[in-house]
């Protein structure tokens, strides 16, 4: 019981001082024998419940385990960072949205589905934010490349898994008035993910499409469908 209680502090030690999700395989190689995965499974559960009634929750998400701060005091942690996270065109944001939900796809797909070209600084941008990447490439003429989302963007949204992401039905834009510009990027990809983009509206363009750009916000542009209600 003693070693096992010694194991789970290490764990705990580890978790809190890495930085970034730790997978459950290099939490088990940090002991010689390497642990069983059920066996630090179960010591993650045992750490998540000690922490239960604290500040600070322990998660998993697709990289790994973390602990991070509970939705309840991240306004507060804000401060400690100031600077505004970056802000992205609409563009930028549906453009993740069908990767999203649709992948693999094609810039070709995602042209016929926004009904509009997509820029390759839309693509680039959310490349650089590590969100999306090619994982190969279509078997037609140009073998155009085929995007999918990362582990990044799963992490950025506290996922552990595609299969966490909401239905296309459930999504509701207007839970966005509601959205801090706290949480960084999982601000940025909730909103990504509640814009109705799988119908295309050959009125838009892509003209605020630049990495960074905040020019286009729904309810913006008085061209744009409405998204805020």
């Amino acid at each position: 019981m003693d070693e096992l209680h010694q194991i789970r502090n290490i764990i705990e030690a580890a978790l809190l001082t890495a930085g970034e999700p730790v997978a459950v395989p290099k939490l088990a190689k940090l002991f010689e024998p390497a642990l069983e995965a059920d066996l630090v499974r179960q010591l993650l559960g045992e750490i998540s419940s000690a922490w239960a009634d604290k500040s600070v929750e322990l998660v998993e998400v697709a990289s790994g385990w973390r602990f991070q701060g509970k939705p309840s005091v991240q306004s507060y942690l804000d401060r400690l960072s100031p600077e505004k996270p970056p802000r992205y065109s609409r563009a930028a944001m549906e453009t993740l949205a069908i990767i999203a939900y649709q992948q693999p796809v094609t810039r070709g797909d995602i042209e016929a589905i926004r009904g509009v070209q997509v820029s390759t600084s839309v693509v680039k941008a959310l490349e650089d934010r590590q969100w999306v990447e090619v994982v190969g490439h279509r078997e037609t003429p140009g073998r155009p490349a085929l995007y999918a989302t990362t582990k990044t963007f799963l992490d950025d949204l506290g996922l552990a898994s595609l299969s966490e992401l909401p239905s296309l039905a459930e999504l509701d834009a207007s839970h966005l008035l509601e959205i801090p510009d706290a949480r960084n990027q999982a601000a940025e990809a909730q909103l990504a993910l509640a814009i109705p983009v799988l119908a295309p509206s050959a009125d838009r363009t892509d003209t605020a499409a630049e990495p960074g750009a905040a020019t286009d916000h729904g309810g913006d542009d008085p061209t744009a469908p409405p998204l805020l209600h």
